[in-house]
């Protein structure tokens, strides 16, 4: 026998009509009843947790096709928390289902503030991966599905500059660094905080950045290096470079340290994003 809900229980559980239930059903999609003997629908916990997700998307003012579009397929439980879209998006990667990534991470942008998106789903969702990369459980392909999808969403914000109140600042990776997400997490929250941002991304001559800077006026130079390779580079290529004026260096990512910062001439900044915005917040002043 099957069991479930009929559409008249769901309606209770939920407090959204039947009548309404069959058309987000029939129209979206978003409900995959199973069918008794009699052909009768019966609707399971999934869907009480899917009408009860969409419900709390249309309180915070989404249209229902727009709430459907980022709820995605009916046989998959929507994410509610950071840890869920986490997990749901490891899982898309496991399986090489790119857009499926994508509806996740379109989720976890849709429902929450970006510091709790950077903080909280990407920052663990990229440290899982690198993990689950190294430990053979990823391959690379299934670790680029998922740095892409990331790098695309992050693409689209980091495209405004900026006003500028508090200055301007230039980001660049290190010579030859193409590791960047960090970097761009970084530029949106300064554009969000009032900088000016010039974002130029991977693999940057720093000679290049700094002449950006000087025409600028900028007040900051931010550099991401993430490989131990690139340190000895990194220092030829700022020791050679005129820099100009009241320019402040900053260094960070996963190969900087206060040691590398000294050899290079510039601070070394680390830890949460918000403590980084901060930080640099206070060396324009």
């Amino acid at each position: 026998m099957t069991r479930g809900l009929n559409i008249a229980a769901l309606a209770q559980r939920t407090g959204v009509a039947p009548d309404t239930l069959r058309k987000w059903e029939q129209r979206y999609g978003i409900l995959q009843p199973e069918r008794t003997p009699g052909g009768q629908r019966r609707y399971s916990e999934r869907d009480v947790a899917r009408v009860e997700w969409l419900r709390a998307r249309l309180g915070e003012g989404y249209r229902i096709g727009e709430a459907a579009l980022l709820l995605g397929k009916a046989d998959v439980p929507a994410a509610r928390t950071p840890g869920e879209h986490v997990d749901a998006i490891l899982a898309a990667a496991t399986e090489g289902d790119v857009g499926e990534i994508g509806v996740r991470l379109d989720q976890a942008f849709a429902l929450h503030s970006l510091d709790a998106v950077f903080g909280d789903v990407i920052d663990p969702l990229l440290q899982k991966v690198g993990t689950l990369w190294q430990a053979g459980q990823l391959s690379v392909v299934q670790e680029h599905l998922v740095s892409e999808s990331v790098r695309a969403r992050l693409g689209h914000l980091v495209g405004d500059s900026g006003g500028g109140i508090r200055g301007a600042a230039v980001l660049a990776c290190a010579p030859n660094e193409r590791h960047e997400l960090g970097l761009m997490m970084l530029a949106i929250a300064l554009r969000n905080d009032g900088w000016y941002v010039a974002y130029v991304g991977a693999d940057t001559p720093l000679e290049d950045a700094l002449a950006l800077a000087d025409r600028l006026s900028a007040a900051l130079l931010g550099i991401s290096i993430s490989l131990q390779a690139r340190i000895e580079e990194l220092e030829t290529s700022l020791r050679d470079a005129a820099r100009p004026a009241g320019l402040e260096v900053v260094v960070g990512g996963a190969a900087a340290s206060p040691e590398v910062a000294a050899r290079v001439g510039g601070r070394y900044l680390a830890g949460e994003l918000h403590e980084t915005v901060e930080q640099l917040r206070a060396l324009a002043h």
